[in-house]
């Protein structure tokens, strides 16, 4: 083998490592980008979840005569807020 192809071959070999290992870092920081990304929208999430769970528990003192109208609330009964229409009637 002559040295002109040896030089060749080893300096392709060089630059393939060198850029092997810039790529590596150029996608490491594009997945810490995005990880510290979808860690703030799923702070931002709690947060909102926090919020309408405070202000649920605000409003609940408020409801006349005990009666739940949030058909999404756990404790919801049906049959109570018909009684109570029906008595306002």
């Amino acid at each position: 083998m002559s040295a002109t192809l040896n030089v060749a071959r080893y300096s392709a070999l060089l630059s393939g490592v060198f850029y092997g290992i810039y790529h590596r870092r150029s996608l490491q920081k594009a997945h810490d980008q995005e990880k510290e990304h979808h860690a703030i929208h799923q702070r931002e999430q709690l947060i909102a979840q926090a919020r309408d769970a405070w202000r649920h528990k605000q409003e609940s003192p408020k409801e006349s005569d005990g009666i739940i109208t949030n058909p999404e609330d756990p404790r919801f009964d049906l049959e109570k807020l018909v009684a109570k229409w029906e008595k306002d009637l």
